[in-house]
């Protein structure tokens, strides 16, 4: 079977675009190996009419919404690769399926690389996080540490001053000129330069010296890596972002390689569960106006 869109990835972006497509009478074809990235966390914020709502229970609704859909086919596998070209593509998977379509949209998401300290990999997402807007608030404004991972950092530390009490820790990952010093201070925050040796508790720093810092969360930086080697099989062209590595879009979301698209935090900076939905929106709209028009 041709589909007129294939879906790498399930996850917020890869639904909404599917939805705009399904809604224009075109076939679908999401591949999802079920591995969204937020599942480590259990509730999701600041996204407008699911706020608190579990985060599997949002993806779960919107795809037995999609599901109402008959031209939507959901395969449970992870694509691999990607071959042919606009309006003959296939794609292949780690099961050994190959299908095919006119357009193929990437929506993979991205792995999080976190800092190498023991303890904090098994609170990410429920006393470690990365996103103040999406889980600050519920912090009550008490104590807040920040974990240095590079020059973003600084202003990550900046910003979540506005949620708490700070204390940004350098952790040998981060050099303060006297201007980001000066910012630094100017938001009351403070700065540690003590190494950290792990995370204990729900969100207990213990430091190299031995001292133990007690918070009501943790934030960090982590550097974001496409999710799947892909795109980058595929040919298509990455970029080097403040946060990491995603890849290349135009403002049609449409990569360097012609018929193959782009969304989510895979394509775009900073990252959300709102923003991918928005951008997933956005690119499935304009897959479609390619199918109509081509030669654009």
């Amino acid at each position: 079977m041709m589909h007129d869109v294939i879906i790498a990835g399930g996850s917020y972006a890869g639904m909404a675009a599917a939805l705009q497509l399904l809604r224009a009478h075109k076939t679908v074809l999401v591949i999802d190996a079920g591995e969204r990235r937020n599942r480590f966390a259990d509730l999701s914020h600041g996204f407008l009419g699911q706020d608190g709502v579990a985060a599997a229970e949002i993806a779960s609704t919107a795809r037995k919404q999609l599901m109402a859909y008959p031209t939507l086919t959901w395969v449970e596998g992870r694509a691999i690769g990607i071959s042919g070209e606009k309006d003959d593509f296939k794609v292949t998977t780690a099961e050994g399926q190959a299908h095919h379509g006119r357009r193929v949209l990437l929506a993979t998401g991205v792995a999080d690389q976190l800092p190498d300290i023991a303890g904090l990999a098994e609170r990410w997402g429920k006393s470690v996080h990365h996103c103040p807007y999406c889980h600050g608030y519920e912090l009550d404004r008490g104590k807040i540490g920040v974990i240095g991972t590079g020059p973003m950092s600084i202003h990550q530390a900046e910003i979540v001053s506005e949620w708490g009490d700070v204390t940004f820790f350098l952790n040998g990952a981060v050099e303060l000129d006297a201007e980001a010093r000066r910012r630094l201070e100017d938001r009351k925050v403070r700065i540690e330069p003590a190494l950290i040796s792990r995370i204990e508790g729900s969100a207990e720093v213990v430091l190299a010296d031995a001292r133990r810092l007690v918070f009501a969360g943790l934030f960090t930086a982590p550097h974001c890596t496409p999710a799947s080697p892909i795109a980058e099989r595929a040919g298509c062209a990455l970029e080097e972002t403040l946060i990491g590595i995603q890849i290349k879009t135009d403002e049609a979301k449409r990569t360097s390689i012609a018929g193959i698209f782009a969304c989510g935090d895979v394509a775009r900076a900073p990252h959300s569960v709102t923003l991918a939905v928005a951008d997933g929106a956005w690119a499935g709209a304009q897959i479609h106006r390619s199918l109509i028009w081509p030669e654009q």
